[in-house]
C-alpha cells in the first residue's frame, strides 16, 4: 500500500518506518532541519524492538501537493500535532479535493476528526491515535523511540454512522499486523480516543509545568494525587459528551502510566523547546465539557493556566 505520514515527527517515524521496513510505501512530510536531514540523510531509528536506518522518500506540504498526485495514496496519516491541524488541512484542501482518499488521525486529543470531517466528509475519516508509544526526534533526522507503539482506531464517528469505512479498517488492521504495529479496532472510537485523553491530560500538562518525567510525577505523593483528579475531570468531561468512561478506566490508565515507564511527555519536551503546547487539544475538551456539568473541572483549569502562564512568562 501506499502511505504518507503527515507531520513525521517522533511516533510518525517510527510508524512510517515499521511500514516501510514491511514493504509499504510511505512518504514523510516533515519540514525544517529534520525534513532536510531526512532527504539528505535518511531515517535513524532507535527503539528497544526495533532499528531502522535507511533512506526515506521525504517532502514537506507543497512538495506533496506538488509532485504527488493524491489518488495515488490508499491512506494518509495525519501525525502531527493537533495545533497545526486545521492549517495543514487548509493548505492541502484543493490537492484533497481531486481524490478520495481517506484520511486516518493519529495525534492527541478528541477534536481532530472533527476538523478532518469539515475538510474531507465522514466518509474519508478515520479516527485514531497511537498510544503505548512515546517518541522525540533527539536529533534532525533522528528519532528515539519506546513502548509497544500500538495504533487504536475505527470509522468516524463510529462504525454505525460510518459504515462505508469499515471494510478499509479491517484491511489496515491486517497491514499494521504485518506490520507489527499492534492495533485495535472500534466500533466507537470515540471511547479509545477520550481513554487516551484520561493519560494526556493527567501527566502531560504536569510534566510540561514541572520539567519531571513521567515517573518522578507518579511517584510524587503530591502530583500523584493531582495526576488521578486530572483522570477522574477527563471522564466527566467525556460523560457530559456522550462517552460513557467509568472509574475502572480511569484508574486502568493511572496504572498504565504508573508503570510505563520514566518518559518525557511530547508536551514537557515543546515546552523545553518553546513550541507550541497542546494545551487547547488536551486541556480545553475537558474544560468545556465539565463547565457544562455542575462539576468543573479546577484541577485542570488551574493546571492548564499555569502552564500558559508560564509558557509566556
Amino acid at each position: 500500500m501506499k502511505f504518507a505520514m503527515l507531520g513525521a515527527g517522533g511516533i510518525g517515524c517510527y510508524y512510517a518506518a515499521r511500514l516501510i521496513e514491511a514493504g509499504h510505501e510511505c512518504i514523510l512530510v516533515a519540514r525544517g532541519n529534520h525534513l532536510t536531514a531526512l532527504q539528505q540523510d535518511g531515517l535513524h531509528i532507535d527503539h528497544a524492538d526495533f532499528h531502522f536506518d535507511q533512506p526515506v522518500t521525504a517532502t514537506d506540504v507543497g512538495g506533496l501537493c506538488r509532485d504527488h498526485d493524491s489518488q495515488s495514496f490508499h491512506l494518509l496519516i495525519l501525525g502531527a500535532k493537533g495545533g497545526a491541524t486545521q492549517a495543514m488541512l487548509a493548505e492541502m484542501d484543493d490537492w484533497l479535493g481531486t481524490s478520495s482518499v481517506p484520511i486516518l488521525s493519529i495525534q492527541n486529543g478528541v477534536t481532530n476528526e472533527g476538523l478532518i470531517e469539515a475538510c474531507v466528509g465522514r466518509e474519508r475519516t478515520i479516527g485514531g491515535l497511537g498510544i503505548y508509544i512515546s517518541g522525540h526526534i533527539v536529533a534532525p533526522g533522528k528519532i528515539k523511540a519506546q513502548g509497544a507503539g500500538q495504533i487504536d482506531f475505527g470509522a468516524w464517528p463510529t462504525t454505525a454512522l460510518n459504515p462505508e469505512m469499515a471494510q478499509l479498517c479491517q484491511q489496515l488492521s491486517e497491514v499494521f499486523t504485518q506490520a507489527q504495529i499492534p492495533n485495535r479496532l472500534y466500533d466507537d472510537v470515540r471511547y479509545a480516543l477520550w481513554r487516551k485523553l484520561v493519560i494526556n491530560n493527567g501527566v502531560n500538562p504536569i510534566t510540561a509545568l514541572t520539567d519531571l518525567k513521567t515517573g518522578a510525577v507518579t511517584q510524587d505523593p503530591v502530583l500523584r494525587k493531582t495526576v488521578y483528579t486530572m483522570m477522574e475531570e477527563t471522564a466527566r468531561a467525556a460523560n457530559a459528551a456522550g462517552v460513557p468512561l467509568k472509574k475502572a478506566d480511569v484508574d486502568e490508565m493511572f496504572d498504565l502510566i504508573c508503570h510505563f515507564g520514566d518518559i518525557k511527555t511530547s508536551m514537557q519536551v515543546d515546552m523545553e523547546q518553546g513550541r507550541h503546547l497542546e494545551v487547547h487539544e488536551i486541556c480545553d475538551p475537558v474544560i468545556e465539557y465539565c463547565r457544562q456539568t455542575d462539576e468543573p473541572a479546577v484541577t485542570t483549569e488551574l493546571i492548564a493556566r499555569l502552564l500558559v502562564n508560564a509558557a509566556t512568562a
